[in-house]
């Protein structure tokens, strides 16, 4: 089954094998493109950028036209994707006037590098004129190219975990992640074709806590990590944050994310908290406790059902991108053990 056009020399044969097949050689497709359709609205949804005149959000994706695939051939991994992205934001004056707007992304393709993107920005024509359009013109159309380019990353990594290669011995290897994102965690199919994992892997997991004192109140620290603000601030990079029970957060540009499942106001936080490549839909349970000491604030940090073998690399995130990020950013102290 010959894709993308008989004319296109990048086609690709689905699941052939024949007996000339000496080194044992297979072509197979994985078909990506629900997966990056639900992957593209959630990047994008909630994006935001704000500046003097005011603050902009993307708050509706109401279109994602395309499709995405990986292709197996000859133990080598093939990416393509093509997608024609619309989406509304609404921005907020200074003065509290709201305006809307489209966005228009026609070409996010494996063809076209991501600066040679082409982002269309607009202001709905019953809105009134507003410095807030430039604003999503300049550091809005960044953001979105930004947050575009992380799907490219998550397609070759995220979704393409337990993919196994076949190699010119016959002996099948899992496919390596991406060395620009964080330490490989490894899962094994037993088929090539094996369809991606949406219910949870059975994987050996650790429990740990870890202690910090914070020089500030139990109120201030506890909101710092729900409002999305003192998330970009602290975290130097994009995020959304849905500080309510039931809402998502996702930061350090995607390779963090998970949902809030308890909040007990200035005292106790529960989440369900992931890195984008353990295995597809695991999470662990990070229970936060803080308390009041005084002058300063105690933060106890539970976690559970962390993969083994991502036990350092997680105390060592929490540490650096949590705790010592936190300090530095907000002045709350820098005794650090």
């Amino acid at each position: 089954m010959a894709k993308w056009g008989e004319g296109d020399p990048r086609w690709i044969v689905e699941e052939r094998a024949d007996a000339t097949n000496v080194n044992n050689w297979h072509w197979t497709e994985r078909d990506a493109t629900t997966w990056s359709s639900d992957k593209l609205k959630s990047l994008l949804l909630g994006l935001s950028v704000e500046n003097d005149e005011g603050r902009c959000e993307v708050t509706e994706v109401s279109k994602v036209e395309g499709e995405a695939s990986i292709n197996n051939r000859k133990g080598k991994l093939i990416f393509f994707y093509e997608w024609n992205l619309k989406a509304t934001w609404t921005g907020e004056s200074k003065a509290g006037v709201k305006y809307t707007g489209t966005i228009d992304v026609p070409n996010l393709s494996d063809e076209n590098d991501m600066e040679d993107l082409d982002i269309s920005v607009s202001l709905n024509k019953d809105e009134p004129e507003t410095p807030l359009t430039n604003l999503m013109k300049t550091k809005g159309a960044d953001t979105i190219r930004e947050v575009l380019g992380s799907y490219v990353g998550f397609l070759k990594t995220e979704f393409t975990q337990g993919m196994i290669l076949p190699t010119a011995n016959g002996v099948s290897k899992s496919t390596s992640q991406s060395k620009a994102t964080v330490d490989n965690t490894r899962i094994s199919s037993s088929s090539s074709t094996a369809a991606p994992v949406n219910t949870g892997v059975k994987i050996p997991t650790c429990k740990f806590s870890m202690r910090e004192k914070f020089l500030t109140c139990p109120a201030d620290l506890y909101r710092v990590f729900l409002n999305q603000e003192m998330t970009q601030a602290f975290t130097h990079a994009p995020a959304t944050v849905d500080g309510e029970k039931g809402g998502k957060f996702r930061l350090l540009e995607g390779n963090v994310f998970g949902e809030f499942t308890e909040l007990v106001p200035d005292e106790k936080i529960v989440m369900k908290w992931r890195y984008n490549n353990w295995p597809c839909e695991h999470y662990a349970t990070i229970s936060m406790s803080f308390y009041d000491r005084s002058s300063e604030t105690e933060l106890k940090v539970e976690c559970r059902g962390v993969p083994d073998e991502e036990e350092e690399r997680t105390r060592e995130g929490w540490q650096r991108y949590y705790f010592e990020a936190i300090k530095q950013t907000f002045g709350y102290g820098a005794r650090l053990y």
